[in-house]
């Protein structure tokens, strides 16, 4: 698949495809397991880094395939979750988390007031103002959040294969729920492994709610996107579920998927 190449960076968010024309903004709030140096690596060994604590891993080329196939913009973290949660408020303890499954992130541990406030200052609201400077340059915006999540979560296995969350607004996921369950065997499911009761919906309400745009935060288990191909082929199958489904809703300026 040939990627989109233009990038506007600024500090530690980037736009891909800046001049996008899709109504469709994609997001993805755990792109990268960067953690500047300041931190000392927030203390963490091992593997920690390349786990799914530290970001989504598969999210951001799953996220990027979209970007080209719908000719959209796409918003991106360029830092860690565990230095700043892009997709919590920053009055959320785990925007800044102590601890994420079995592993303790020390760099976290007793953090000022002002420590935190000096996180939110230079990841959160500059991520918080470039996906609303985005989505305010797009036409009846759809705002799409991508996310992975881990095959074992606490020592559960989890046979959700695709979670398609919403909020209070349903009306994208309900038509792309309706559109996969007649075009796919993967196992697609309703705010699974997570949902608003777990506070992961924060992008949604910020961005989309508020607005009366409609939205969606799709979760894809990791172990399904964990090459190239796999990558490919999950943007070229959730493109084709959007695209069906902003027809159907009726959106002004829906593309058709360039694959």
């Amino acid at each position: 698949m040939t990627r989109v190449p233009t990038t506007s960076t600024e500090g530690y968010v980037s736009v891909l495809n800046p001049m996008g024309k899709s109504p469709v903004v994609v997001v993805c709030e755990h792109a990268s397991n960067f953690i500047p140096s300041v931190y000392n690596g927030l203390g963490l060994a091992g593997g920690a880094l390349e786990s799914h604590a530290a970001w989504d891993p598969g999210a951001l080329p799953v996220a990027m395939g979209l970007s080209d196939l719908l000719n959209a913009k796409l918003v991106a973290s360029r830092v860690s979750r565990l230095v700043y949660d892009c997709n919590r408020p920053p009055s959320a303890p785990d925007a800044m988390p102590h601890q994420s499954e079995a592993i303790r992130v020390p760099g976290n541990v007793g953090l000022t007031s002002a420590q935190r406030q000096d996180r939110v200052d230079e990841f959160y609201e500059p991520f918080r103002a470039t996906l609303a400077e985005a989505i305010t340059a797009t036409s009846t915006p759809v705002i799409v959040t991508i996310h992975s999540f881990t095959p074992t979560y606490h020592g559960r296995r989890r046979s959700v294969e695709i979670g398609v969350l919403h909020d209070t607004d349903a009306r994208l996921a309900d038509v792309m729920l309706e559109t996969a369950s007649q075009f796919t065997d993967t196992l697609v499911l309703r705010n699974d492994p997570y949902g608003p009761e777990h506070g992961v919906t924060h992008t949604l309400k910020e961005h989309a709610l508020a607005n009366g745009h409609l939205n969606v935060m799709l979760e894809v288990r990791n172990d399904l996107v964990q090459d190239a191909q796999q990558q490919d082929d999950m943007a070229d199958c959730i493109a084709s579920w959007l695209e069906d489904a902003l027809v159907r809703l009726s959106v002004e300026g829906a593309v058709t998927c360039q694959v």
